[in-house]
């Protein structure tokens, strides 16, 4: 036996004898006297704890949507998420869901959600945010989600996949393509949501067609539904036949519009170009589809169920659990077409060269660059804000969002290096100056000014009731 053996064990019945000499002398020690208190303890009052959840072997996760799930835009990418998940977590996840359901209808649908023994339940309409808060407290142990709202509770938390970066990479490609400085958007509600993509377009769409000599100018109707096709085409029609538009954009569940552009190119060659809407719309019109936006509710779904499945979230934490994913999560994308392989097609090949030709200037850095180029700096200024993303689960963080970078030392105490530490990215399309009216009801038409430099946060912008200068509201105002 070696040396060090021998000592390693001599080390060890050293400790054991020792261990048990205090133990014994402990318990044959004298006991000092027992004191009696002088004062009665005051009474304590009971700390409010946490109830103890397990997570449940099976979950059954269900979905609410406002449009039929064929209407191939917010319902249908909806559904896909929920078809993702279904399929990626089918050892312990089984899923379904309810469509067309109106707002007076949601209590009673979540009703017989609940009596089929779901646990889980999105509902996935804006309209449906007060009703899903009701339902949260007659029924505290299901858990609930609800997309687009802000108003959350102890087993309901929001979440959301933003478009307004994608909706302004489209306005850089609308400015180029327009050729009358005339842009359209058929708008379902004017709800901030969809204020602040049209906001956004319209920006995009200045910035390149001013530079080309355009006076840009956005049109605005409101048609008052999400899923209304012949109100979207006929507000199409309207916009292109009575406003002179060549380009158009919108917030409307259908390919209506899509397929009205398709049609007057075939039939009477007159080009107007249509920015597809969540889904990827360019099969339903190669020829005037130049882009679009698509979304990818599946990178929330997976996050949220794994999440619950592993006792991380719970019908007791969710009050602060807010999603709010932007391009760089991967939640949305660029583009009009997903190919067989999983790639998209960010710009339809038809327009490249168009978009390559064209050159302006990039007001951030200076350069004369191609109208592509810009678009592929801008996509990845925006993209590579890796930092948002853990800022963007909590409403407690949304507040740094706007931060576009802060100073760091990379060095030691002893010889500092300072340098920029981005945290909301090299751009953001919502930075100062901006100046538009409001469209809030009582307020319709009073001056909005944000000045030079100041980036807009997550509160501006979920709450946006306000158009920019050339932003013509031609239905709903008030």
């Amino acid at each position: 036996m070696k040396t060090t053996t021998l000592v390693a064990i001599f080390v060890v019945l050293l400790i054991i004898v020792g261990a048990v000499a205090y133990y014994l002398g402990t318990m044959m020690a004298p006991k000092p006297p027992t004191e009696t208190p002088t004062e009665t303890p005051t009474e304590q009052t009971p700390t409010e704890t946490t109830p103890t959840w397990t997570p449940p072997s099976k979950i059954k996760a269900a979905w609410v949507y406002v449009g039929p799930v064929g209407d191939f835009g917010w319902s249908y990418m909806h559904d896909i998420g929920r078809r993702v998940v279904q399929e990626l977590f089918k050892d312990w996840l089984e899923t379904g869901y309810v469509e067309s359901i109106q707002e007076a209808q949601l209590s009673e649908t979540i009703d017989n959600l609940v009596s089929q023994g779901y646990n889980v339940i999105f509902t996935t309409s804006f309209e449906f945010m007060d009703k899903t808060i009701e339902a949260g407290e007659k029924y505290p142990n299901i858990i609930f989600w609800h997309c687009s709202g802000y108003r959350r509770s102890k087993n309901v938390g929001t979440y959301f996949a933003d478009l307004y970066q994608i909706y302004y990479l489209n306005g850089l490609i609308a400015g180029a393509l327009t050729k009358t400085g005339k842009i359209g958007y058929v708008a379902a509600f004017t709800i901030p949501e969809v204020v602040r993509h049209i906001n956004a377009f319209a920006i995009g769409a200045k910035e390149v067609g001013e530079q080309l000599g355009k006076d840009i100018k956005v049109y605005v109707i409101q048609i008052g539904d999400w899923y209304a096709p012949d109100k979207a085409r006929q507000a199409a029609e309207t916009l292109v036949n009575q406003y002179g538009v060549d380009v158009l954009a919108y917030t409307e569940d259908s390919t209506a519009i899509i397929e009205y552009a398709q049609q007057l190119y075939e039939t009477e060659g007159k080009e107007v170009y249509v920015f597809s809407h969540y889904s990827p719309g360019y099969v339903y019109g190669p020829d005037v589809v130049p882009s679009g936006q698509l979304v990818r509710w599946e990178v929330i779904y997976v996050d949220i169920l794994a999440k619950i499945k592993a006792g991380i979230y719970t019908p007791y934490n969710l009050e602060n659990v807010d999603y709010w994913y932007l391009l760089n999560t991967g939640a949305v994308e660029l583009g009009a077409h997903i190919y067989e392989n999983g790639t998209v097609m960010m710009i339809n090949p038809k327009f490249a060269p168009t978009l390559k030709q064209l050159t302006v200037t990039d007001k951030i850095t200076g350069e004369t660059v191609s109208v592509y180029d810009l678009i592929l700096r801008r996509y990845e200024e925006m993209k590579a804000a890796f930092m948002l993303t853990p800022l963007q689960l909590t409403a407690v963080t949304h507040q740094f969002e706007n931060i576009d970078k802060i100073q760091i030392n990379y060095g030691t105490a002893d010889n500092p290096v300072y340098i920029n530490y981005y945290i909301g990215g090299i751009f953001d399309p919502f930075t100062g100056p901006l100046s538009g009216y409001s469209i809030e009801e009582g307020k319709y038409g009073e001056p909005v000014t944000i000045p030079e430099g100041v980036r807009l946060s997550h509160d501006d912008l979920w709450t946006m009731q306000w158009f920019l200068d050339y932003v013509e509201f031609l239905s709903g105002g008030g």
